[in-house]
């Protein structure tokens, strides 16, 4: 996916975050497309590594700053003690129509994803794409049941229990049905 198409899916991606009442802070934001890329195997290309709180990419989060300074998004300041949201902007609609095909082709799949993150807290978002981190990309490290993959999840992350992994772990397995079953 080129460059333009992919802030067009950013800039979507935002705004169906917002109207799904998503904080929308970066955090959201990062842990919606790694989502979108895993989950969803939507194509938009940002290399994640674990990070501080859970899957996170360097590159996308550049990309964050540069749609700012496109005018395509704007940090929004919140009182203290909460961080800046994001939002499009008026000019992310006219991107978005010159990449009406991008659109139409992942619509589905960022309002899937915007309702997934919902209103989830930082601590969900981490613990829920953690948990799809350890299903898809550290299958070497166990066995692929709830319980092996929770600890699994609890060893990258101690101070997430393995009884709340293993729910985050069981609604991933729930997520993968369902879109399974919206493909058949």
């Amino acid at each position: 996916m080129d460059r333009l198409n992919r802030a067009a899916v950013i800039t979507r991606l935002a705004g169906n975050l917002r109207k799904a009442g998503s904080w929308c802070g970066e955090t959201h934001i990062q842990k919606a497309f790694y989502l979108l890329q895993d989950l969803l195997e939507v194509p938009t290309q940002f290399p994640f590594i674990l990070y501080k709180h859970g899957p996170f990419s360097f590159d996308l989060s550049d990309e964050l700053t540069a749609l700012r300074g496109d005018e395509l998004l704007v940090l929004e300041p919140q009182s203290p003690p909460y961080g800046p949201r994001y939002a499009p902007t008026k000019m992310s609609s006219r991107l978005e129509k010159a990449c009406a095909g991008t659109m139409e082709t992942y619509d589905e799949d960022l309002q899937f994803v915007a309702k997934v993150i919902d209103g989830r807290t930082v601590g969900d978002l981490e613990r829920l794409a953690t948990a799809l981190y350890v299903t898809k990309r550290r299958e070497s490290e166990h066995d692929g049941s709830v319980r092996s993959r929770a600890e699994c999840l609890n060893r990258l992350k101690p101070h997430v229990a393995v009884e709340a992994a293993a729910k985050a772990v069981e609604e991933i397995d729930n997520l993968i049905a369902q879109l399974d079953e919206a493909d058949d």
